[in-house]
């Protein structure tokens, strides 16, 4: 499975791309307004150096000639650049005209394997299902993480299923167990997967036993043999 990052922050995802675990990245308007200094083409253009892999930038119009031309403005920005669009009947009219003109589309805002059977057919190349969202209403996410992935499997539709709005490791490996193509976290998620007790634990006994395992051996040595042998050689 791939592992996006979700965020505007660019040392983040220097952060993660140094790991060699970065596949693309997600942005939105939200994730934008934390950041500052920059305009949003300059911050996708500047990930885009970093990943060569899928970097979703998100529409903000409503009307379907407003989202063709943010769309089209963001395609320009760097070959990988994915256009980010919401579930909606005007979102699904500009999927299909960008799949026309060869542009690649996130359809986001997911909620129900029936979106996002329509964003396949539209032509999406990424549907989002927002699995945290889902669990945040007492449904239970994953579930059309593992029907639409069924759907696409079952009717061959050249597009992958991307688990968002994760929130946990657990998310993660759920989606995967799922069918998910994709899953895209937050940098918190990134580093709470690196991270366990026992891992910690055992990197620290390790050093400890190391440092005691030096000390004993310096100390039975005998005083300046060290010397004595470099006079030798």
């Amino acid at each position: 499975m791939k592992l996006f990052l979700d965020t505007a922050d660019i040392n983040e995802i220097r952060t993660v791309a140094r790991w060699g675990v970065l596949d693309g990245v997600t942005t939105n308007p939200t994730l934008f307004a934390r950041t500052s200094g920059m305009t949003y083409d300059e911050v996708l253009a500047e990930i885009c150096t970093i990943t060569s892999g899928p970097v979703s930038a998100e529409v903000i119009a409503e009307d379907v000639d407003g989202m063709l031309k943010e769309g089209r403005h963001f395609a320009r920005i760097a070959d990988n650049i994915v256009v980010k669009v919401p579930m909606s009947e005007t979102g699904l009219e500009a999927i299909s005209r960008f799949a026309a003109d060869g542009i690649r589309t996130n359809c986001t805002l997911i909620f129900s394997a029936n979106q996002g059977l329509l964003a396949a057919k539209a032509g999406a190349s990424l549907l989002s299902p927002f699995v945290g969202r889902l669990d945040d209403i007492n449904e239970d996410g994953m579930i059309v993480i593992r029907e639409l992935a069924d759907i696409i499997r079952f009717h061959e539709y050249d597009s992958e299923v991307l688990a968002a709005s994760v929130r946990h490791p657990r998310h993660v490996t759920d989606a995967a167990l799922a069918g998910a193509h994709v899953a895209t976290l937050p940098y918190k998620v990134f580093q709470q997967m690196v991270h366990h007790p026992l891992t910690d634990k055992g990197i620290a006994q390790f050093r400890k036993d190391w440092e005691a395992a030096r000390e004993a051996l310096a100390a039975k040595r005998p005083s300046g043999s060290a010397k004595k042998g470099r006079a030798k050689s």
